[in-house]
C-alpha cells in the first residue's frame, strides 16, 4: 500500500471537511461520529442531555484527572468532557476546552452558567484555537480582522505579523501550565503535515511531570489511497487514523516517556477494505529532558521480566543494581509515575547534595557496586541484639 506522506496532497481540504461535518454535528446528533463509550454515570447527572447527545468520542480520558489539576481538553466539542473534568478537578482545579468550531463552542458555552450554579463554582473556560497551534487565540485574530479587513496581498503579511505577536504576548495556552492534556478522538482529524507540530504543542503546554491521556482511533494497516482521499472518511475519524505503533512513536518523538497503552478496543469499531479501525487510549509523561547528575544512586528492577529497556536504551536486569543519574532515579521511583512499584530505590548512605553533584558518566558500567552507595570506607558491623528475633510463641514464625 502507498503511505501518504505529510508532503503529499489530498484531493480535498481536511480542515474544511472536518469543520463542516462537526458544524452539522453541533446542530443535529450524528451517531456515526462516535464509538460506544461507558462514562461514570454520577458525573453525567448535572450535564444537559443535549451536550451528551452531541458529544463525539471513542474513549474517556477524563477518568484520569485528579483533584486540583489544570486540564486542557483538545477538541472539546460539546463540552461534556470538560464538565466531567470540572467535577473531578474540583473548585481548586481548572479546565480549558479548546475547539476551532464556533457552533461547538456556542453549544458548550450555552449551559456554562447553569452547570456552574449546580456545582457551586465555575472552573471551566472554552477558547477558540487550533489544537496544533495552542499559542494562538483565534478569537483575538477574529477581533483584529474585524478592525483590519484584508483586501490586498500586502495586508496578509500584516495579519501574519499580528498572529506572531499574539502568540508571544497573549498566548492562548502558555508553556508549562497544564498538569494534564486530554483529547477524545480528535488528533486523527488534524492534517498530516501538522501532526508533528500537534504533539510538540501538547508537550509544550504540559508542566514537567505532567501527562497526556489521549483516546483516538488507530488502524492495524496503512489506509489505502482510496480511504485517504475520501473526505467523509477523514471527517469520520477513519482516514486520519494513526497506525498503532506510529501513534506511540509520535509521543516518543515529541520527548515523552512512560508511554503506555491504557485501553485498546478488542473488537474493531469499523473495518474498511480489510483494515481494522479501533479506539486506543494512551498515556505519556513529560519530564525526562535536562541534565544528568551523579549522586551515587541505583535502582533494582524487581521483575517479572528478565530485563527491560527504556526509551533511551538503558537496560535494567532483574535483581541487579543499575547505576542511574538523579533525574532517572526520580522518574523510576516516583510513586505517582508510570513505573511505580517496578523499581526498588537504592539511595546512597551519604547523600550528595545536588549542588555538589558531578555530571553522570553515561559511558560507565551500568552496574552500581554496593560500595559506591555505602562508601569505600564502610566497614560497619551491626549484630542483632535479640529484640528483633522472632519469638516462636508469638506465632510470627
Amino acid at each position: 500500500m502507498t503511505k501518504l506522506s505529510p508532503t503529499d496532497s489530498l484531493t480535498y481540504d481536511v480542515e474544511t471537511a472536518v469543520l463542516q461535518r462537526y458544524q452539522a454535528g453541533a446542530r443535529e446528533t450524528e451517531a456515526c461520529l462516535c464509538a460506544p463509550v461507558a462514562y461514570e454515570d454520577r458525573y453525567l447527572e448535572i450535564i444537559p442531555p443535549e451536550l451528551i447527545e452531541k458529544d463525539y468520542g471513542c474513549g474517556d480520558p477524563s477518568r484520569y484527572a485528579k483533584a486540583g489539576e489544570t486540564v486542557v481538553d483538545l477538541g472539546s466539542g460539546s463540552g461534556k468532557a470538560c464538565y466531567i473534568l470540572a467535577q473531578k478537578v474540583g473548585a481548586n482545579g481548572r479546565v480549558i476546552g479548546v475547539d476551532f468550531n464556533d457552533e461547538m463552542l456556542g453549544l458548550a458555552r450555552k449551559y456554562q452558567a447553569e452547570i456552574a450554579a449546580k456545582l457551586g463554582y465555575n472552573n471551566v473556560q472554552f477558547v477558540k484555537g487550533k489544537i496544533q497551534d495552542l499559542a494562538l487565540n483565534l478569537e483575538l485574530v477574529q477581533d483584529w480582522l474585524a478592525a483590519h479587513p484584508i483586501t490586498t496581498v500586502e495586508q496578509v503579511a500584516h495579519l501574519e505579523a499580528e498572529m506572531a505577536k499574539l502568540r508571544q504576548t497573549q498566548t492562548l495556552i502558555p508553556d508549562n501550565t497544564a498538569d494534564l492534556v486530554v483529547s477524545n478522538c480528535v488528533l486523527n482529524l488534524v492534517r498530516p503535515e501538522d501532526k508533528k507540530q500537534l504533539f510538540g504543542e501538547i508537550y509544550r503546554v504540559l508542566k514537567r511531570g505532567g501527562r497526556a491521556v489521549i483516546a483516538d482511533i488507530v488502524c492495524d494497516e496503512e489506509p489505502t489511497p482510496a480511504i485517504l482521499n475520501d473526505p467523509s472518511l477523514w471527517s469520520g475519524c477513519i482516514a486520519g487514523a494513526f497506525q498503532e505503533a506510529e501513534f506511540l512513536k509520535m509521543f516518543a518523538d515529541a520527548g515523552f516517556y512512560g508511554i503506555e497503552i491504557l485501553e485498546r478496543q478488542e473488537k474493531p469499531w469499523q473495518v474498511i477494505d480489510g483494515i481494522e479501525f479501533r479506539s486506543m487510549t494512551v498515556r505519556a509523561f513529560k519530564g525526562k529532558d535536562g541534565p544528568c547528575w551523579e549522586r551515587n544512586q541505583a535502582v533494582i528492577y524487581t521483575g517479572p521480566w528478565l530485563q527491560v529497556q527504556d526509551d533511551d536504551n538503558h537496560t535494567y536486569m532483574r535483581g541487579e543494581r543499575t547505576a542511574v543519574c538523579d533525574k532517572t532515579f526520580g522518574i523510576l521511583t516516583n510513586p505517582d509515575g508510570p513505573y511505580a512499584g517496578q523499581f526498588a530505590p537504592v539511595a546512597p548512605l551519604q547523600e550528595i547534595p545536588l549542588a555538589d553533584a558531578k555530571p553522570f558518566d553515561c559511558s560507565r558500567s551500568s552496574w552500581r557496586h554496593p560500595q559506591e552507595t555505602k562508601g569505600l570506607d564502610y566497614r560497619v558491623t551491626v549484630m542483632s541484639d535479640g529484640s528483633a528475633c522472632c519469638d516462636p510463641n508469638s506465632g510470627c514464625c
